[in-house]
């Protein structure tokens, strides 16, 4: 009898720590995406149910050129919001390269990284991203719909929109191309063949630049349902598309080159260039009063003007489901959504004129006065979304480019078909 009262006893205490351990689980941080009950977007500001005397470190990845900007930022987070224990830790990972390198190792990625939507889907494929649930409404209602929907998978907030720039248009030199001359590529080529000048566009190994022929052939870039890419690049309007490439690299006036060349020959050697927002206050530095931007051109294919399409992309901030303190998650989208506000977009726009996501911001008279901002506004309307372009796009985009860089031109179809394929496989 005493054996088995012993027994009892022992029993229904191993019971009460189960129960205990049971509560504990309800109540702890940890990835939301595998179902955890913590909604950040319920806890009080500076009572995230935490020891309040811990000191929170957040790591922090930004590219090189937003180094001290992202300082200034985090001082005055820590700044404005005593009532956090944080130190921020930076460090130098640009947005092109912030899924590859969380990849490398997901426990040891930044707590808050920065990256293009077209990263989206990989991030929350690989449960990378913490759903964004804390002063989510505000963040939508402050943001244009199409930064919103860059940040939005599956009807989820994921990211926090920072940027409606990452696109690109064309910078041109006004002494030697007219606005009427830069509204149709074969004029472009023309003027500047006549001046000994040259025409840059980076296609070789560039999936980027190089899908505008195809996007703006009609061509597209969809997800399966198993959530593999679809591309229907080898179509009839995509090899009317590649042969209108071809013809353009094998013209005189055409050069291939990345930003360096861009800026080491506009105003000299080159008339006019594609590139993006980031290297506006440098061309128009060199420039001066003849710097223009505008629209990308039409082309000519099948005998007609197709109107040359884009990627029209965002930058987003997102947050590492990794982290598994509450109280740490609360400040980290404290902290992104602070980065990402209207005050801190128009700081940005100033020091990079990076073009803001954020709609009072966008409609800030300095912002829409802007050259380059008011070209790539004007080129969207002719820009697809990269939320549908996966990491398998790029390499056989970017091969095909070198392909029509080379002038490699024997069997365009059987490139095609070779590309689509790779980007399929």
């Amino acid at each position: 009898m005493k054996k088995l009262v012993t027994i009892l006893t022992v029993l229904m205490f191993i019971l009460s720590l189960a129960g205990c351990a049971a509560g504990d689980d309800d109540t702890s941080g940890g990835n939301n995406q595998a179902g955890n009950a913590v909604d950040p977007g319920n806890i009080s500001v500076g009572n995230a149910g935490t020891d309040s005397d811990t000191v929170y470190t957040l790591k922090v990845w930004a590219s090189q050129e937003d180094q001290t900007l992202m300082q200034e930022f985090a001082d005055k987070f820590i700044a404005g919001n005593p009532q956090y224990k944080v130190t921020i830790e930076l460090g130098v990972v640009g947005e092109p390269d912030a899924y590859a390198r969380y990849s490398e190792d997901p426990a040891a990625a930044a707590d808050v990284f920065f990256f293009p939507n077209d990263q989206l889907r990989d991030f929350v494929s690989a449960g990378g991203l913490y759903e964004v649930t804390r002063n989510k409404e505000d963040i939508i209602a402050r943001n244009g719909v199409g930064s919103v929907g860059s940040a939005t998978l599956d009807g989820k907030l994921y990211g926090y929109p920072m940027t409606a720039d990452n696109g690109y248009f064309l910078y041109y030199d006004k002494s030697v191309l007219s606005e009427e001359d830069v509204k149709s590529l074969d004029r472009i080529l023309e003027v500047s063949a006549a001046a000994g000048k040259k025409v840059l566009m980076n296609l070789y190994d560039n999936g980027w630049y190089c899908a505008s022929f195809f996007l703006g052939a009609g061509c597209t870039l969809t997800i399966s349902a198993d959530g593999k890419q679809i591309c229907d690049f080898n179509n009839a309007n995509g090899l009317a598309a590649a042969k209108a490439m071809y013809a353009f690299t094998g013209h005189p006036a055409y050069i291939n080159g990345e930003d360096d060349v861009l800026k080491g020959g506009i105003g000299g050697t080159l008339s006019a260039g594609v590139s993006g927002t980031w290297n506006a206050e440098d061309i128009a530095s060199i420039l001066g009063s003849n710097y223009g931007a505008s629209k990308l051109p039409t082309f000519t294919m099948d005998g007609k003007q197709v109107q040359m399409g884009s990627f029209g992309g965002y930058k987003l901030a997102g947050i590492n489901s990794m982290i598994t303190e509450v109280e740490k998650l609360v400040i980290a989208m404290d902290f992104a959504d602070f980065v990402t506000n209207e005050e801190n977009q128009l700081i940005r726009f100033s020091a990079r004129a990076m073009g803001p996501s954020n709609t009072n911001a966008a409609s800030n008279p300095a912002v829409i006065e802007n050259t380059a901002l008011a070209a790539l506004a004007a080129q969207s309307a002719y820009a697809t979304s990269q939320n549908d372009v996966l990491a398998s796009f790029w390499p056989p985009a970017g091969a095909f480019g070198t392909a029509m860089v080379n002038q490699d031109g024997g069997d365009i179809q059987a490139l095609l078909d070779n590309m689509v394929a790779q980007i399929q496989s």
